[in-house]
């Protein structure tokens, strides 16, 4: 019986000042995208770049705390977890990021990029 073992990408997105805080960015990593946040106590946290409502740009989104919420009809996910706020709509995908020694944002990205 042969294993299958989920390959993992770390990916350096550049120096954290591309994204203020309290604000959040779209990167395109292959055929990827992710929206990646630094929230104001310094946190930076990467989410899947869609909304699964009607595919809002969350990268867009109004960001409070550890919430975000799709500007297109403001529906709204915590960036640690992925967890749906008051709706519906279902979770968001969420991946492992950092800010490493140099103050550049590192995800961790999950198959093929």
């Amino acid at each position: 019986m042969i294993a299958t073992v989920a390959t993992r990408y770390v990916v350096n997105l550049g120096h954290s000042v591309r994204i203020p805080l309290g604000e959040g960015r779209q990167f395109k990593v292959g055929d990827t995208s992710i929206a990646v946040f630094r929230t104001r106590d310094g946190g930076v946290y990467a989410t899947q770049a869609t909304c699964p409502h009607k595919s809002g740009p969350l990268a867009d989104s109004l960001l409070g705390g550890h919430r975000i919420v799709c500007p297109l009809h403001a529906y709204a996910f915590d960036v640690k977890s992925g967890a749906a706020h008051g709706h519906s709509c279902g979770s968001i995908r969420t991946f492992p990021a950092s800010i490493n020694p140099r103050g550049e944002v590192v995800v961790s990205l999950d198959g093929e990029i």
